[in-house]
């Protein structure tokens, strides 16, 4: 036994890992073949989140959205139903599409190549043979369909006929942020960074606050328990012992002066009303659904960050700032809080480009996880558990 070292007293409920824990193997964050295996049994098997619905709220509207190789249309119907279909003709594979987003005219869904033509539920309505062949029946070529979930003004798709139970993607009970009204928000600005790193670098980075303090000055002067390297109360060993003190150092929320996350602390954006005092004092509310969102509800916006692998060394982040239509009605300023986000990811961005620029080194297969990590060895863990059903 080292003798030097210390004994910790973990109180019941402690929440970071008791032991040291191997991390994913070094290769899978920049190797071809496993980002490839990846996309398809991780990104192509659950729900992804693609836009807001205002971004096709009109018939005949549509979006382009592309995981890897695989380039879906999001259409909304005359009917006002949201549906997914492979930007792919049945004719010959061509692209139905050219542009990311615009809108179909009254004919439907026209092939560019050879003007096969579709309904915007997907039918083959007319084929533009002059003759077609004795066994020809345009109900047997439809486009090929795909799940659309929308959920409060959210759009998910899925790239499976099979996906997980829409709920069971989130961490938390998917209602649990209807107090904010999601439905009724609109985009009062979106942020895009393209980040050189690994997809799951990103997530492995958002679950853990031990880099906190070195790399967030700003955010652990907004939420003093970040400081301490903490992203929860029980994250301490000896949380017990300041189990009834209400200070944000323990406690967690955000400094007492302080409402929402800005550059000075007080809200940019119309509070939202109706959010329990306890909501109001958390500060920061996330709901995440891996591998493509998470959310944050604040006092006055809820911030959406989408990502999506572009390649095995680089990750899009697109992060939208949603907010009560009276925000702009009422011409408030959210540079207070877009500058703060900004400032917080940007930071994120660097670290995580960091980490993966050291992953190269040739003798290391592996790293190591330690207490706080608690969180990052559970994504370890769903990833590897999506690798392995084949």
């Amino acid at each position: 036994m080292n003798a030097n070292r210390k004994t910790v007293r973990r109180d019941p409920g402690y929440a970071g890992l008791t032991r040291t824990v191997p991390t994913l193997p070094t290769a899978w964050y920049f190797d071809p073949a496993q980002f490839q295996l990846e996309l398809q049994r991780i990104w192509q098997r659950n729900w992804l989140y693609v836009c807001r619905s205002s971004e096709i709220a009109t018939a005949r509207s549509y979006r382009g959205y592309q995981i890897g190789e695989q380039r879906i249309l999001l259409v909304r119907g005359d009917d006002g139903t949201a549906r997914a279909f492979h930007n792919t003709c049945r004719h010959r594979g061509a692209a139905l599409c050219r542009d990311d987003a615009g809108r179909f005219p009254a004919a439907g869904i026209v092939c560019p190549y050879h003007s096969w033509r579709y309904n915007l539920q997907g039918d083959l309505v007319q084929a533009s043979s002059k003759l077609a062949g004795d066994d020809f029946e345009p109900r047997d070529y439809p486009l090929y369909q795909l799940p659309v979930t929308e959920w409060h003004g959210f759009l998910f798709v899925a790239l499976t006929q099979r996906p997980p139970p829409f709920a069971a993607s989130f961490d938390l009970p998917a209602n649990r942020l209807d107090d904010w009204r999601m439905a009724d928000l609109v985009v009062a600005h979106t942020l895009r960074k393209t980040m050189q790193c690994n997809w799951k670098v990103f997530w492995e980075n958002y679950n853990e606050c031990l880099h906190c303090p070195t790399v967030h000055p700003k955010l652990v002067n907004l939420v003093p328990l970040f400081g301490r390297a903490y992203l929860e109360r029980q994250d301490d060993p000896s949380w017990q012992d300041h189990a009834s003190d209400p200070d944000p150092r323990f406690g967690g929320g955000l400094r007492r002066d302080a409402q929402s996350w800005t550059l000075d602390g007080q809200p940019a954006g119309v509070p939202f009303p109706g959010l329990s005092e306890a909501d109001r004092k958390a500060g920061h509310i996330y709901l995440t659904s891996v591998p493509s969102v998470f959310l944050v509800a604040h006092l006055d916006y809820v911030r959406v960050l989408r990502v999506r692998p572009l390649g095995p060394e680089e990750t899009e982040m697109s992060i939208e700032f949603l907010v009560l239509p009276q925000t702009l009605s009422e011409g408030r300023d959210l540079g207070n809080a877009i500058r703060f986000t900004d400032t917080v990811m940007s930071e994120d961005a660097e670290i995580c480009e960091l980490n993966q620029r050291g992953l190269h080194a040739a003798p290391h297969q592996a790293g190591v996880l330690m207490p706080e990590e608690y969180a990052v060895a559970s994504f370890q863990n769903w990833v590897r558990t999506q690798l392995a059903d084949g």
